[in-house]
């Protein structure tokens, strides 16, 4: 049988209501114990306490202490796949993290749960054995990191969290899932994009993510830049424009040399170089900015944070948000 290990970084689906609050709280790795006789048909499952974290709690830094022991497991050939359970708010940006930095073709999963393992319905322990399932399965080699839901699989790269309490929470706007948990079986239904590895470093930049609103200035922009911030991630309206009044900050940002990367707030579709006004998208382009191929606000964060690691030039940078296949 496959050798998965599961590392355990908190999150709701380690967490319980306490009965003199009753706000839900940690209640640590220990209870998710419980379910590991579930696995014993499908894979033999190890399970390893790393972080106990509210996912609103997860930095960076955290990812990548999360990555360094992924990387060494994975390295023994006795370990076939892991599965990283993990708190909803923020797992997509781990999630893609990992699958910016991690150098395995065996699988990476993550996993958790929108209501805590005392409630009614508790999604935790099906979606924990689901994901074994998928790590253990031959067809999910090669794939990046993978992300199981309510039955369904989804690539890093592109599923968010849409809902703040359904349990169909996390889904792949431009796409769809890549594949189906099954009672029998995992299904794929179609390959994915992946890009470049990036060096596994510590974080050590500081990206900040600025909402474009109507009405919007420059002026959070140049707190960023008088804090000496190292790049901007700019969530624009719809293909990807701005308000004239955000343009100076802009600018400056660019003659400092200081990357700043164009997302739309519209959480499908892609950015482009389409309207020729103030503001407009072509003109964005013209300046310099980095059109970030279709991934939203918090993953776009995540990818230039590690493309800084590899380089702070702006051509180069460039190139490195341009998709490459790796299947």
């Amino acid at each position: 049988m496959k050798q998965i290990v599961i590392i355990t970084t908190g999150g709701t689906i380690a967490m319980a209501a306490d009965e003199s609050s009753g706000s839900v709280l940690p209640k640590g790795s220990d209870t998710l114990k419980e379910v590991l006789p579930l696995m014993e048909r499908y894979a033999q499952v190890t399970m390893e306490h790393l972080l106990d974290l509210p996912s609103p709690h997860m930095t960076p830094l955290d990812m990548h202490t999360i990555s360094l022991r992924v990387t060494e497991l994975l390295s023994s050939p006795e370990v076939d796949g892991i599965v990283i359970t993990h708190g909803t708010d923020t797992l997509e940006e781990t999630a893609y993290y990992l699958d910016l930095i991690v150098p395995s073709e065996k699988p990476i999963v993550l996993t958790g749960a929108m209501r805590s393992q005392d409630e009614l319905g508790a999604d935790g322990p099906p979606n924990l054995v689901h994901a074994v399932r998928t790590a253990a399965h031959n067809r999910s080699r090669n794939r990046g990191v993978l992300v199981v839901f309510n039955d369904e699989i989804h690539a890093a790269s592109q599923v968010t969290k849409t809902h703040t309490s359904n349990l169909a929470t996390f889904r792949s706007p431009s796409q769809g899932p890549i594949g189906t948990v099954t009672k029998r079986d995992i299904l794929y239904h179609r390959s994915t994009d992946r890009y470049p590895l990036f060096p596994q470093k510590k974080p050590a930049c500081r990206v900040e993510l600025i909402k474009a609103t109507a009405g919007s200035d420059d002026l959070l922009i140049r707190a960023s830049l008088a804090s000496g911030v190292d790049g901007f991630i700019i969530e624009a309206f719809g293909a990807g424009n701005l308000p004239p009044a955000m343009l100076p900050g802009l600018k400056e940002a660019l003659a400092r040399k200081i990357p700043v990367v164009l997302v739309s707030r519209c959480y499908n579709g892609f950015v482009e170089d389409t309207y020729g006004y103030e503001g407009g998208g072509s003109q964005l382009k013209k300046m310099g900015l980095i059109f970030s191929n279709g991934l939203n606000g918090q993953k776009a964060r995540i990818h230039l944070l590690a493309a800084l690691q590899k380089s702070r030039d702006p051509e180069e940078l460039h190139l490195l948000f341009q998709r490459s296949l790796h299947d």
